[in-house]
């Protein structure tokens, strides 16, 4: 019995004395590494606590309709989404106030269509077009929709507040007001953004992707892509009360001097008024150049029934102008970040275009990013999302040409061959049928074909120079012909060329096209 213990001691002494080699070496070892300098921590651990830190998914800068509708898309997709809005009381915009058919079907696809409720929204059909005394209607071509499918106009403001109080009653959203400063950047890589909040405080805010929606003036896209912002026109924007127009539910484009006058209804009494006016130089609203312009130059081409309307606006003094902006969408693939909404590509605001693609966006990005549960592996997950800039091209490249195409054709020109093609283009349109409801499809969002928008625009081109040599041909109009076919190009090719030839027309040719999710 006695041998049994001692056997047991000796067995016990030995395993304890070899724990306590194992202990001490253990603890020289640790010393050792924390001797030898930087302790061994991931840029993630090693920074200090910050707004956004705790499992923040996705960063969004701005908070209009793109910044909104994607918080909310995202948000319901169970990201944990930290939008940062420089201004969370309600916009006062002259623009942004138009949605199209095709923007409301993306609308319904995000879930977002009680949007539209309680702001006094307006049902839009299609548009009024004059010139010269003449006037026709183009309505949408909605006969396959539902009933409640059409054009929406309404207040932007109101529209916005509706979306951010959507995004911002889903849990995982947190909806701050702050200003943006910059994008924190590591090695190349985005890792989110420094902002100084409500109360003036300078905080910094961590996610693996940054969103950057801050609207046609942001001061973070030039991190992000090569702004090539060109401004063709300005608007000057005014309300009209308790005024009827001459085509209800619709919008009306009057061809006038110059460049386009539009109207259309942002509530159940009231009518916006965009002028455009070109260049970057205006007549100064503060001494009365502008209202004298308004009332002598503009006022005499605005049809009968809206002129009275037109001239008690003016004297009221409410006028508002807005810089037209245009930018083609030139991303530098970044990783950590990505650039969306007016941020990211402008177009002429003449077609009310800019929310449809938006919101076509969104949808884009929204099917890449679904079958991602781990969005940290930032430089897969840029090169997974270069898809992006190819799937969007149908519609935006669409929609995009046209706004652009458009309005260089609705301006007046000292031009002979360019006042032909502006009144083939009204005429042409006037002719109903085909001739109307595929530009109207292509306008509307509901058809975004780049290759029926080249089709219909040279159609427009080669009517013009029928009319032109009809019924006798003679040396003149045939020169004139030349030079309208020569412009005609001059017009459409340059955008196409921003746009990107490739992508627009052949986009499965691109390899990015075909990029898969990267493995989890």
């Amino acid at each position: 019995m006695l041998a049994e213990y001692l056997f047991g001691g000796a067995i016990s002494s030995f395993l304890g004395f070899l724990l306590l080699l194992i202990l001490r070496s253990a603890k020289e070892k640790s010393k050792r590494t924390s001797n030898a300098g930087t302790p061994v921590k991931t840029a993630e651990e090693s920074r200090p606590q910050a707004a956004g830190d705790g499992g923040t998914d996705v960063i969004v800068v701005g908070a209009g309709v793109a910044g909104s509708s994607l918080a909310h898309t995202l948000g319901k997709d169970g990201r944990q989404v930290h939008v940062i809005e420089r201004d969370l009381t309600e916009p006062d915009r002259i623009i942004g106030e138009l949605l199209q058919p095709g923007g409301y079907l993306k609308l319904i696809e995000l879930g977002l269509e009680d949007c539209m409720e309680e702001i006094d929204a307006q049902r839009v059909f299609g548009y009024a077009l004059f010139k010269d005394g003449k006037n026709t209607r183009l309505s949408y071509p909605l006969e396959k929709y539902h009933s409640d499918v059409s054009g929406r106009s309404f207040h932007n403001g109101r529209f916005i507040q509706r979306m951010r109080e959507k995004a911002a009653s889903l849990p995982n959203v947190k909806l701050e007001q702050g200003t943006v400063t910059a994008l924190l950047e590591e090695n190349g890589t985005v890792k989110g953004v420094s902002y100084k909040n409500k109360a003036g405080e300078e905080l910094k805010a961590y996610a693996p992707l940054t969103i950057v929606c801050d609207g046609c003036f942001s001061n973070l896209r030039r991190t992000l892509c090569s702004p090539n912002v060109d401004i063709p026109s300005c608007f000057v924007g005014l309300i009209l009360e308790n005024c009827q127009l001459p085509y209800p539910d619709h919008g009306h484009v009057i061809l006038a001097d110059l460049s386009p006058i539009l109207f259309y209804p942002i509530s159940s009494t009231e009518v916006r008024c965009l002028v455009d006016v070109p260049g970057k130089k205006m007549p100064s609203v503060a001494d009365g150049e502008m209202a004298n312009y308004l009332k002598t130059v503009v006022a005499p081409q605005i049809p009968s029934k809206l002129h009275d309307a037109f001239v008690s606006a003016v004297d009221q003094g409410s006028i508002r102008t807005m810089p037209n902006k245009s930018m083609p969408a030139s991303p530098f693939p970044t990783p950590g970040a990505l650039l969306l909404g007016d941020a990211f590509n402008m177009r002429h605001p003449l077609t009310g275009g800019g929310m449809t693609v938006a919101l076509s966006d969104i949808v884009v990005l929204r099917n890449l990013l679904r079958p991602l549960h781990d969005l940290r592996d930032a430089s897969s997950l840029c090169k997974y999302l270069e898809s992006f800039y190819t799937l969007r091209k149908p519609v935006a490249s669409t929609i995009n040409t046209l706004a652009g195409a458009l309005y260089k054709v609705f301006s007046a020109s000292p031009d002979q061959a360019r006042n032909e093609m502006r009144q083939a283009c009204f005429d042409y349109l006037s002719l109903g049928g085909v001739f109307s409801s595929g530009p109207i499809a292509l306008l509307s969002g509901l058809n975004p074909c780049p290759l029926s928008l080249v089709a219909h625009f040279f159609a427009v081109a080669i009517y013009g120079v029928g009319r032109l040599l009809l019924p006798f041909p003679s040396p003149r109009r045939l020169w004139i012909g030349a030079r309208l076919i020569l412009g005609a190009s001059a017009i459409i090719f340059p955008i196409i060329r921003a746009e990107g030839f490739r992508q627009m027309f052949f986009p499965a040719t691109v390899p990015a096209y075909y990029r898969a999710p990267p493995p989890h």
